[in-house]
């Protein structure tokens, strides 16, 4: 069988994700798991989001709204874009993937910062891309060193924004600069995965930068704030004639009637939401205090997740805190051998994990 692959498959690294909690209760017969280490939602889904899904469940025999009808006018109206400036995936991992198809041929050149989102690179791989890798500087992008990475081979660079998992975000100032530097024929991905839980005044407003630049493709996800990650839906915002094109190569009935009824329950609940977020970031200022007395560095963060320096191999911290029943993110896959990295969770998990740490160092 291999010999009928196509031989950039073989270079591609598969995507390895953090345990899943019925695993680790599996393998190691703990009643009680806690997972931070996905950047998942710590919090269930609004009573009106499983009221809308209920709702739906007699219907599951048809095939799901292809053109995600209800959630495409909804997002249209809060967003205040055309419809046909919005493309549905399953996941934001999906609009990635769909640009990389649509855009990319082997041989061609795609610039991601290094240490990144793994699923740029994976994508980009297998499309057959050669990979320029530009290294962050004090866990932030280095866009001037993107701008000097790129060639006439260069087809997409992509901006995680804030990225993951450095946790850190670049500026409206920076990224409208580094726009004006790219030629129309290069796509610049602005993944804003999680943009809702950026406080800062200077992040970027990638609408506004969209009606000036034809070639941006901004992707956003309900898996990180609104807690779908379950059911796997995301979208990519972008001129019409851009959005066309990614149209050309998207799946059909690729996001399912749940996730789409789910998500625009998730838009009209959102007080629930500003609760919770609340929750999430008061929580992240607990964690900061606690590594600052345990004394571990760490990245200030614009997301749900931190990123801490460990006084061992992460993977060892991984191993310790998996026999306690807290499954987090060893970075060892990242180049990162010292860190880990926790999502933040709720007050109980949090504790909890804090514990177990200062036991194990």
């Amino acid at each position: 069988m291999k010999s009928l692959a196509r031989s950039c498959v073989f270079k591609v690294k598969p995507y390895v994700p953090g345990r899943p909690i019925a695993e680790v209760q599996r393998k190691l017969g703990l009643k009680e798991v806690i997972k931070l280490a996905s950047n998942e939602s710590p919090f269930p889904p609004s009573r009106r989001v499983v009221f809308a899904i209920q709702k739906a469940l007699p219907h599951l025999n048809r095939y799901p709204e292809g053109s995600c009808y209800d959630l495409r006018g909804e997002l249209s109206r809060r967003l205040k874009v055309a419809s046909n400036q919005l493309i549905f995936g399953n996941g934001s991992d999906e609009i990635i993937v769909m640009g990389v198809r649509a855009f990319v041929q082997e041989g061609d050149e795609v610039v991601v910062a290094r240490p990144s989102f793994l699923i740029y690179k994976i994508a980009s791989q297998a499309a057959g891309a050669r990979i320029k890798e530009v290294p962050l500087k004090n866990f932030r992008y280095d866009l001037e060193g993107m701008k000097k990475a790129l060639t006439r081979k260069t087809k997409i660079i992509f901006i995680g924004n804030p990225d993951n998992p450095a946790s850190t975000y670049v500026t409206h100032r920076e990224v409208e600069s580094f726009l004006k530097t790219v030629t129309p024929n290069v796509l610049v991905v602005l993944d804003e995965a999680y943009f809702e839980f950026v406080e800062e005044d200077d992040y970027p407003d990638s609408l506004a930068l969209l009606k000036v630049h034809k070639n941006l493709l901004v992707t956003r996800t309900f898996s990180k704030m609104y807690g779908l990650a379950g059911l796997r839906i995301g979208y990519g915002i972008s001129r019409p004639g851009m959005i066309g094109i990614l149209e050309r190569v998207r799946e059909p009935f690729n996001v399912n009637t749940l996730a789409q009824v789910a998500a625009v329950a998730c838009l009209k609940d959102s007080a629930y939401y500003r609760a919770r977020l609340k929750v999430l970031k008061d929580q992240k200022q607990f964690l900061y205090e606690n590594f600052r007395t345990m004394g571990l560095p760490f990245v200030e963060s614009a997301t749900n997740f931190i990123l801490v320096r460990v006084p061992q191999a992460g993977s060892v911290i991984d191993r310790e805190l998996l026999k306690r029943g807290i499954i987090i993110r060893d970075m060892s896959l990242w180049g990162l051998k010292n860190f880990i990295r926790v999502t933040v969770g709720t007050p109980k998990e949090n504790q909890k994990f804090l514990r177990a740490l200062k036991e194990i160092l």
